[in-house]
């Protein structure tokens, strides 16, 4: 009994110090994490909530219920304890517990499983749009229409993001997960996403855990998703699609920044580019003090 208590007592220790630790980090899993990304949309909440207060309760009473009957057979039926074994074939109670429990439950968890499915999929009206495209070439190409077209329709704001190499890696960076260039949202606006793959490549899937998304890049498809995040920071994600040779390095970066970094950013992009508008909000971030310095 003093050893239970001793044991459970490191193991709540330990748990709580993993969580500690993770309420650090954001964006991305970490060394002995346990349980999920911390969530920062709408979405994501949901589904922490329903995992951890309904999933999770029920399906560790239907472990025990069954580590219950398996000893319990094991000590009451086995060869020695029953010589004789029963010839007993039905049992009416038993039968119709097994059948309306199940039914039971799986009532329950349907109820919370629809509305959620329902906050997913219902795409409200946005504040802004961000068109993604996943390319052959295993990177993707994100437009952001809302800041201006061409005579042709197209974006005048796009831009490829590829995997940085491991060599140029700066503070705060993660190898396998920053991209040279990152997609830039502000924080607390609902953001629609147009998601699609190059017509002549194959099947993406742009995943970020933190925002509780996941939606397929088809070619010749387009694809409708939404998110919210409400607390700013450096949000990752992977293509978790199986989708060819270098599937491991296609990498997704989202900064959520405030309204106001996010307009200087939009501004420079349009007059600058890419590559001298991420200069620009680094620095900006960095003398705002919200990202490492180098």
């Amino acid at each position: 009994m003093r050893f239970a208590k001793l044991w459970a007592g490191s193991a709540l220790a330990w748990v709580a110090g993993a969580g500690s630790a993770l309420a650090e980090v954001d964006g991305h899993a970490v060394p002995w994490q346990m349980g999920l990304q911390p969530g920062v949309t709408p979405v994501a909440e949901f589904i922490h909530k329903f995992h951890n207060y309904l999933l999770l309760p029920i399906i560790t009473v239907i472990t025990l219920f069954v580590l219950g009957l398996l000893i319990y057979v094991m000590v009451r039926f086995n060869a020695k304890a029953n010589p004789v074994p029963s010839k007993t074939t039905h049992n009416t109670l038993v039968e119709v517990l097994w059948t309306v429990i199940p039914i039971i439950i799986l009532v329950v968890i349907a109820i919370p499983s629809f509305r959620l499915l329902y906050l997913q999929r219902d795409v409200p009206q946005g504040d802004m749009t961000i068109k993604v495209i996943g390319n052959p070439s295993w990177n993707w190409t994100y437009e952001y229409p809302d800041l201006g077209t061409n005579e042709d329709g197209s974006a005048k704001v796009s831009f490829t993001a590829y995997l940085k190499p491991k060599d140029k890696l700066e503070a705060g960076d993660t190898w396998l997960l920053s991209t040279d260039v990152p997609v830039v949202v502000p924080v607390n606006k609902i953001v629609r996403l147009h998601v699609t793959s190059d017509p002549e490549g194959i099947i993406h899937a742009w995943t970020i855990p933190a925002f509780g998304m996941k939606i397929d890049a088809i070619p010749g498809r387009l694809n409708e998703d939404w998110f919210q995040a409400t607390r700013e920071g450096v949000y990752y994600g992977q293509c978790s699609e199986l989708c060819g040779k270098d599937h491991a390095f296609m990498p997704i970066e989202v900064h959520v920044v405030s309204q106001a970094d996010y307009d200087a950013w939009a501004e420079k992009i349009k007059t600058a580019g890419a590559d001298e508008a991420r200069n620009f909000l680094m620095a900006r971030l960095k003398a705002e003090g919200q990202v490492a310095q180098k």
